[in-house]
């Protein structure tokens, strides 16, 4: 068996992103997990986004049987990176193999900071980034919802962000609460309203800005993030009320679903989005490197 490895930065061409969906919709017959989500396959073909995939072929079957990505979302330098090794090549060391080239590439790039993703349910990959020097760190969960009408926000009114007018209050929010820093605030909005696909959505309650939800366009799907209440104004139905917001907005524009990520730390959130009508479909585990 002659197997090789490369490198490819983002953005991928068109043949290769074939490749990489051909090998996890094989692999999703067998584990019945969304590779694709854990590998950012989307984000893979936008040229925002720093990232690179491992490629590892059999040249012998001219055939891609191996693949990881990672991935730097937020532009901090830390990339989050996974593993899929389809299950006919999974006992011969190509894991180890493509996850020396994965600390190559980060050492390359000069990363800061690096997060391995597993599947809630992968237990062999969890194992595997565990004896590699990987602790466990925090779980994300992804929450799905059907596209649906609108039908009232009550007092709520929803409107796209103006930098102008919005921006300190806004601010304010971030800070009460996420604790961010102002110049994080600052650099999270940025990346919300000049990121191609994404709109920034602010909420006022009696006209002051009360809240504020991000949705971006990814395939067919709708993806919600940044969703936050000032806390002095929760309680109220806001925070619902812009996930319904979003769910009027992605039937309006043809998106199939609407979906979000949040930590399952965060108990507060996950009953504001279980009132909204969105189910659990999946949940991904962090580990972040300590080398015990």
């Amino acid at each position: 068996m002659n197997l090789s490895i490369i490198t490819q930065s983002f953005p991928i061409d068109p043949e290769t992103f074939n490749e990489i969906k051909t090998l996890c919709e094989s692999a999703l017959v067998v584990d019945q997990y969304n590779y694709s989500s854990v590998l950012n396959l989307l984000d893979s073909t936008r040229h925002d986004v720093k990232g690179f995939f491992v490629l590892a072929y059999d040249d012998e079957q001219g055939e891609l049987v191996g693949v990881a990505s990672a991935v730097d979302q937020m532009g901090l330098n830390t990339y989050e990176w996974a593993i899929l090794v389809s299950p006919m090549y999974r006992d011969i060391g190509l894991d180890e193999a493509i996850l020396k080239v994965i600390g190559d590439g980060l050492h390359q790039r000069g990363a800061e900071g690096e997060l391995a993703l597993v599947i809630e349910k992968d237990v062999p990959r969890r194992k595997f980034v565990e004896k590699y020097g990987y602790s466990y760190s925090f779980s994300e969960a992804t929450f799905e919802a059907t596209p649906q009408t609108l039908e009232s926000v009550g007092s709520v009114h929803i409107r796209p962000y103006l930098e102008a007018t919005d921006q300190d209050a806004l601010i304010e929010i971030f800070s009460t609460a996420f604790g961010d820093l102002r110049e994080e605030s600052i650099e999270l909005i940025h990346y919300n309203t000049m990121s191609e696909g994404r709109i920034l959505w602010i909420a006022e309650l009696e006209g002051e800005i009360v809240g504020t939800v991000t949705s971006s366009k990814e395939g067919n799907a709708q993806m919600i993030s940044a969703l936050a209440v000032h806390p002095d104004k929760q309680g109220q139905g806001i925070g619902t009320a812009l996930l319904r917001w979003v769910k009027d907005f992605a039937l309006r524009n043809g998106s199939t679903n609407v979906m979000l990520d949040v930590e399952i730390e965060n108990e507060r959130a996950l009953a504001v989005y279980e009132k909204a009508g969105f189910i659990k479909s999946m949940q991904v585990d962090y580990f972040v490197y300590t080398g015990e």
